[in-house]
């Protein structure tokens, strides 16, 4: 279950950003920035943040398995 959840982590980044069609527009600004760039950026954090959570999740297993413990 870790796992599938670190890929998951790890393939949302790319389906936010490779889904061109869905953030294609000018509206809504933010600070006068159209939505098309303030939304790219907003993938930079949110891309960090689910890289280390799919890093943890991952070195959890890793634990588990070498403890030899039941998932």
């Amino acid at each position: 279950m870790r796992r599938l959840l670190a890929i998951f982590c790890l393939a949302a980044p790319f389906a936010g950003i490779l889904w061109v069609s869905s953030y294609a527009r000018i509206t809504p600004t933010l600070l006068g920035i159209p939505f098309f760039y303030w939304y790219q950026m907003l993938w930079i954090p949110v891309a960090a943040g689910l890289t280390a959570l799919a890093l943890v999740l991952l070195r959890r297993d890793r634990r588990t398995d070498s403890e030899g413990t039941p998932r």
